[in-house]
């Protein structure tokens, strides 16, 4: 069974960057679809960016694309999310996931980690 754990989340003024992490435990991290998630205080939780097994592929939601990226090492068991041109409305926790693949819906990813808080000022 793998565990994750997210880190590196903090403080930021809009317009700057932040890079959080997430390392797994367990032997079997390579086969996972992962992805990043957020939750803002009163919404639901929704999805932000996914990566596929061996990182081929990747997909975000509309609101990142052109200032996050996903990428995955498989030797170090750990998925990044960098996130550049950071805005107030991306102010929520962050968690990460790893799911069998099919779906980008958060239903679809089985392990969670506790979430990281990003806050951006503006």
């Amino acid at each position: 069974q793998v565990q994750l754990a997210e880190s590196g989340g903090g403080l930021v003024q809009a317009g700057g960057s932040l890079r959080l992490s997430c390392a797994a435990s367990g032997r079997t991290f390579s086969s996972y679809v992962m992805g990043w998630f957020r939750q803002a205080p009163g919404k639901e939780r929704e999805f932000v960016a996914g990566i596929s097994r061996g990182g081929y592929g990747s997909n975000y939601a509309d609101s990142v694309k052109g200032r996050f990226t996903i990428s995955r090492d498989d030797a170090q068991s750990t998925v990044y999310l960098q996130m550049n041109s950071l805005k107030p409305e991306d102010t929520a926790v962050y968690y990460c996931a790893a799911g069998p693949g099919g779906t980008w819906l958060p239903q679809g990813f089985g392990l969670w980690g506790q979430g990281t808080q990003v806050t951006v000022s503006s």
